[in-house]
């Protein structure tokens, strides 16, 4: 997995290992999952260069996947990740999980995200200086 695009859009190269592959031939959900993780943390540790950032942490609230097509044991994909919005303590973060040389979506996934206190484990308000790193 790699490269970074720019703060606000962020993407990651996958190349599917064979234990990525269920016994249908298809992509594991939990791998899907995986990969929806992988590309949103790094995103943030990508932004996280701030130290006060550090005293800050992510937890999943809920996640929605859809499949939209397969993906073939030699293709690679890019996930595509970006902070849709920001409110309160809760962010909402889109990504695309595509074939680069077709374009061709393979699923795409909808999760919102709490933002914590990393000492207290607390929720804690987004303010405008974190909004504008990713909005």
């Amino acid at each position: 997995m790699s490269n970074a695009e720019n703060t606000k859009h962020f993407q990651l190269t996958i190349h599917p290992q064979p234990k990525d592959f269920d016994e249908l031939g298809h992509v594991n959900n939990v791998v899907y999952l995986q990969w929806v993780q992988d590309v949103a943390e790094a995103h943030w540790k990508s932004i996280r260069e701030d130290e006060t950032l550090d005293n800050l942490i992510w937890v999943a609230l809920r996640h929605e996947i859809d499949y939209k097509r397969e993906i073939k044991p030699s293709e690679a994909v890019v996930a595509e990740t970006f902070v849709a919005s920001m409110e309160g303590v809760k962010s909402e973060r889109i990504t695309k999980i595509f074939n680069p040389e077709t374009k061709q979506i393979k699923a795409e996934a909808r999760t919102f995200w709490c933002l914590l206190n990393a000492k207290t484990k607390k929720p804690m308000r987004i303010d405008q200086p974190l909004k504008e790193l990713f909005i």
